[in-house]
Order: C-alpha cells, then structure tokens, then sequence
C-alpha cells in the first residue's frame, strides 16, 4: 500500500495575496482563464438581509441549453458560426462524456473547437493532432481547430476537410452544452432550431449555518484554508468526538466562533462574466459590512471537460479538478488560491 501512495500524483497550488487597489491585480483574468465552471460556493458570515440579494444574484446568471445527442458537424454550419462563433464568446462543453475513456468535445470563446480524442477516433478523423501531453500511455489525442481562422470559413480547405471528417469518417453525436455571452439564446438559435434542446438555469441552494468555528482567515496556511473551506462546504463535522470515526478534521487554531453564516452555491454552466459579477457584488456588499468580516468564493471547473487553464489540455487519468477560491476583506485585500492536477496548465 505504501509503495502505491508513493506513486500518487501531486497536486498545484498557487497562492496570491494582493488587493483589488491594485492595478496589476490579477483576479478577473484568472476567473477568465477557467472558461466551463460547473459549481460556484459563497460562504458569508452575519449577512443578514444580504443573503437574499446574493441569491438573486445567483439566480440572474446566464441560461444554458441541453442538446441531445448532437451531430458536431452542426458546430460548422455557417449561420450558427456567423451569429454565435464570430460575435461574443460561445462557450460549449460535450456532456456525460468522460475524459479517461470517451471523446470529449469543447468550443471556446475564442473559437477554438477542441477534439480530446482515442486513438481510432483520431486515426479515422484524420486531421492534425498530438499526442496527449498528460499522459502519454493512455492512447488520447488532443486536436484543436480555430473556426475563426481564415481556411476554416465556410468552403475554405479547412473547413471542408474538418466537414468531411465529421459527416463521412467520425460521426461523433453527444450531449452538449451550450451557452452564449453577451446574446444568449439568440445567438444561438441558428443551432438551436435543428436540434433538440431544453434551456436550463444554474440550481440555486442556500442554508444558514450557526456557531461556526473559523480559523485566522489572513494567516491560515493555503492549503489548511481549502481544506477548512471544503469540509464547510460538505457539512464535515469538525468537532472529532472520540465517537466520530468518519472525521479527524479539527479547525485550526487560533479560533473564532461566527454565529451565523449564510451558504449559497450554483450549479450549472457558468460564465466567467457572470462570476465576475458575483465577486463585484460581493466587493460591494464587504464595503458595507464590519471590518472584521469576509467573503469567500469557491469555482470548480468541470471534471470531464478537454481544457484546463486557460487553453492547457486537461488532465488525463493523474489529476484534480480544476478549482479557485477567492477570500475577499473590506479593506480590498485578498486571497486567491488556484488548484489544478499536477499535468494541468496552471496559472503562473
């Protein structure tokens, strides 16, 4: 058993301490580096009436659409590029699909289609692509195609050469996700109106948890914090009682006690421009708060998704689920902690 320990695969953390004052803050450019988002979590102490204004909030973010069993090949069609790939950022992410076993599909805002590939599938598409640089024994392909660059317009040699493959060679269908910024549903209706679809929200929860014991936020050790954060989150006992055999956790001293805190998460697609609007919000709501309190966001990415950071190829059978968590004060400073598996593309 030791010997299999020894060989797990580390994780990154990167770790930022800066404030919102100044100018080379890097914090809504690395929010904007994690393109598919599927949870985001707010932990906010003595809140009060705040708490229904942030689920208002959450409950503002964009739609996204379900569509089964999509032909990919209808990703090309030249209206769909025209109102969707070509203005604002489409973003697109194949659904149910596993990144250790099946093909996964994503579209980009910067209109780059992403093909992570098995070895048949890439031999029978038979465009241009590399070996997965995360692990190289697991016979994935990567292959990356920019549906804004000039031989992939409609009848360019490109584009027939990718339409071809994917109407003739490899007919891949899967569930798909699909979300537009700033136009929405519009933007994609040239998609939309040749496939069968349902347009959803990000499911909104929020409970109150009282008397909770808090380390020293703007001290606490990177990764003790996360693990503070995870275990509040998951509703893990922290008291290790000599009856608990399923938690050691205990919190960190030094010590507070918050008598209320307000826990709020969405799940779905999420955009980054809607995030961002999360963390301005909550920047607002801390200008008007005591000087003792906090704000703390928590993002994970999508576990199957084929990209990491930014366009970084995803982590194959090694890794962590891609995740940042903000810890924001009133006085503008701020924690930011970036996680990805130990092959990802990290934030520098």
């Amino acid at each position: 058993m030791s010997a299999d320990l020894s060989r797990t695969q580390r994780n990154l953390l990167v770790c930022e301490r800066s404030s919102f004052l100044d100018e080379k803050n890097r914090v809504s450019s690395q929010v904007e580096r994690l393109r598919f988002n599927y949870k985001v979590s707010v932990l906010l102490p003595e809140c009060g009436s705040a708490s229904s204004h942030l689920e208002s909030i959450l409950n503002s973010f964009s739609s996204f659409y379900l569509i089964k069993q999509l032909p990919l090949y209808e990703l090309l069609d030249k209206d769909f590029l025209q109102s969707a790939v070509y203005q604002g950022s489409v973003y697109g992410l194949s659904f149910r699909t596993r990144i250790d076993e099946d093909n996964c599909v994503a579209l980009m805002p910067n209109g780059h289609l992403v093909f992570s590939l098995d070895k048949d599938a890439f031999e029978t598409l038979g465009l241009e692509g590399r070996p997965s640089r995360s692990n190289r024994t697991s016979s994935r392909y990567e292959v990356t195609v920019d549906l804004r660059d000039g031989t992939m317009a409609p009848g360019g040699r490109g584009y027939l050469r990718l339409l071809q493959g994917l109407t003739s060679r490899l007919k891949l269908q899967m569930d798909f996700l699909i979300s537009h910024h700033p136009g929405g549903r519009a933007s994609l209706q040239p998609l939309l109106s040749r496939c069968d679809w349902s347009e959803h929200k990000p499911e909104v929860c929020q409970h109150a948890l009282s008397h909770l014991v808090h380390p020293t936020l703007r001290s606490c050790e990177p990764h003790d914090l996360l693990e503070w954060i995870g275990a509040v989150h998951g509703a893990v006992s922290r008291e290790n009682s000599s009856s608990d055999f399923l938690s050691t956790l205990t919190c960190l001293e030094p010590e507070a006690t918050i008598s209320r805190v307000t826990s709020v998460s969405a799940c779905g697609l999420l955009l980054p421009q809607d995030l961002q609007h999360l963390v301005e919000e909550l920047r607002c709501h801390l200008q008007q708060a005591q000087t003792n309190s906090w704000a703390s966001v928590t993002v994970h990415g999508f576990t199957d998704s084929p990209v990491s950071w930014g366009d970084g190829e995803r982590d194959v059978l090694t890794g962590g689920h891609d995740l940042y968590n903000l810890l924001m004060f009133p006085d503008h400073t701020y924690r930011l902690h970036l996680a990805a598996g130990a092959q990802n593309t990290c934030p520098p």
